[in-house]
């Protein structure tokens, strides 16, 4: 079996891995980049809202510092949060000299500047944008420039089956070499080693029935880390987008939050709003609390889905400002300048994740974790609005400058033992796979989602523990698929999520427990930390 190697080996074609990449190209690093689909399958491409970053003369950074500590509901850790959100104008800038174009207006002067949009937990209009489609600019911008580049391979359509690490010389910890890959395309199990290994997977939204990222959500970098030894931190804190498309042929299209951000009104089928009975900032309430009030409001009445209206504005408004989702919506014979859309919330992001320090370090030595994968402590309890993509920017320069100090010193990976497959055979019950596959993200919706109980969240794990068994046993005895693959993370991923919160006997943030409605505040607020 061939054994490719590179300086630095990253698993995720998004913002976070293409990001890194590229400062590390730049100063002569080999650097591979792994894409389990096509490079744009990503969450990154898919991001409609933008990027917060602080520009208005009338903003500041301590604003931008207390809306995300606002919104982290007492989890966040205010040295990340000053860290991430003082990077935010270097960050911008540094996507426009990779070619990303942000929408702009006209000023008095006849200049022209970044027009800044506002979405929901910001006291200010702090969101740098490109039309209704950042992450598609920001990601096609980002693959261009790392195509162009001599010191990085693009590997699309390759899958990590498992994480290799040895023992440290001297010491009893563990440092990461590679990885064994499977190319979906030609169906084999090859090795790729490294000095230094980078997780930017992406999130775990796909744990559920109904969410809003792409098919390719599928926790793995927290499975892969977790298996590998490193610890887990607030995955209890899943986040539901409030407004997804409301059809039965539009798989999962979100309705961003700049919509509401610009008036946009969230209504019942009768036409009456409801947002004022739940949160004096109704519509611009942060995520939580809007996905929440949907939820509540759609159990109470019975009903399918509530409308996100915003046909009062002008045509030509709308159709400038949000050009993608009035087409989308369009081929579901959903006028929106004209009536409302129907909207109903859905998995969206992960707060929690791989814990790292300030340089998206892990508890394995070389093994770094940069984006969503990642549990930074600057989200804590619910991620603010367009916080995201700033993170894959600052934790991508992060990583890239203690790379590049190490990297020297860190000696060429060992030979690595071949992938044994002597003892399996291919799969005569693929069925096995979609079945547990739709059983897992069925009974995660129902009961470990937006209101959780401990009945609940204990009927969650005995099914998980016996899906466990079963693809234990499946992956013993078959040759690996893509698919499998995927199944066999995302069931770590749902054990970790639920574990984590049963541990947490209070509602804070994206966690809310009938059993304990209350926010405790009679101690610190702690985070919850799993280890393998």
């Amino acid at each position: 079996m061939t054994c490719d190697t590179y300086d630095v080996l990253i698993i995720g074609s998004g913002g976070a891995g293409l990001s890194l990449a590229l400062k590390l190209a730049d100063h002569s690093v080999h650097v591979a980049v792994l894409s389990k689909f096509a490079l744009t399958a990503g969450s990154t491409y898919y991001a409609q809202g933008g990027i917060s970053a602080v520009f208005d003369a009338e903003d500041s950074i301590e604003s931008h510092i207390e809306d995300t500590l606002n919104a982290g509901a007492g989890l966040c850790d205010p040295e990340i949060v000053r860290l991430a959100v003082s990077y935010g104008e270097n960050s911008i800038n540094w996507l426009r000299e990779q070619g990303v174009v942000f929408t702009e207006e006209t000023i008095k002067t006849g200049e022209t500047k970044l027009h800044l949009t506002r979405e929901g937990g910001h006291s200010h209009r702090r969101v740098v944008h490109a039309a209704d489609a950042t992450g598609k600019a920001v990601s096609l911008s980002l693959i261009d420039r790392a195509m162009e580049h001599l010191n990085i391979e693009l590997l699309e359509h390759h899958n990590v089956v498992e994480l290799i690490t040895t023992t440290t010389p001297g010491k009893s910890s563990k440092s990461a070499i590679g990885a064994y890959v499977l190319d979906s395309k030609q169906q084999h199990v090859k090795i790729l080693s490294a000095r230094v290994v980078v997780l930017a997977t992406g999130g775990a939204s796909k744990v559920y029935l109904y969410s809003t990222n792409p098919q390719s959500a599928t926790g793995d970098g927290i499975a892969l880390a977790w298996r590998t030894g490193c610890r887990v931190s607030n995955l209890e804190f899943m986040q539901f987008h409030p407004t997804c498309l409301y059809h039965p042929n539009a798989g999962s299209f979100l309705i961003s939050e700049a919509l509401r951000g610009e008036g946009g009104k969230l209504i019942l089928p009768d036409g009456s709003p409801f947002m004022q009975h739940f949160d004096p900032r109704g519509e611009l309430a942060p995520r939580d609390i809007v996905a929440r009030a949907i939820d509540h409001e759609i159990k109470k009445r019975g009903i399918a889905c509530v409308y996100l209206d915003i046909s009062h504005k002008p045509e030509p408004f709308i159709r400038e400002h949000f050009p993608m989702i009035y087409e989308q919506c369009l081929k579901f014979d959903i006028d929106i300048t004209k009536q409302p859309i129907p909207v109903v919330p859905a998995a969206h992001y992960t707060c929690g994740g791989i814990l790292t320090d300030s340089y998206a370090r892990t508890d394995i030595d070389n093994l770094y974790a940069i984006g969503e994968v990642a549990s930074t402590g600057l989200h804590g309890a619910n991620r603010m609005a367009s916080n995201s993509l700033l993170e894959c920017l600052v934790f991508a320069d992060r990583a890239s400058e203690d790379i590049l100090k190490r990297l020297v010193g860190i000696p060429a990976p060992p030979s690595i033992p071949d992938w044994d497959e002597s003892q399996v055979s291919d799969s005569d019950e693929e069925v096995v796979v979609s079945h547990n596959w739709d059983e897992l993200r069925r009974f995660m919706w129902d009961y470990v989602g937006i209101v959780r109980t401990d009945k609940r969240l204990h009927r969650a794990m005995s099914r998980v523990e016996l899906l466990k068994r079963e693809i234990a046993e499946y992956y013993g005895n078959f040759r690996v698929t893509s698919d499998l693959l995927e199944l066999r993370n995302l069931v770590i991923v749902a054990e970790l999520i639920i574990r984590c919160a049963q541990l947490r006997k209070e509602s804070r943030g994206l966690h809310y427990t009938l059993d304990y409605p209350d926010t405790d505040d009679s101690k610190p607020p702690k985070n919850t930390i799993l280890t393998p």
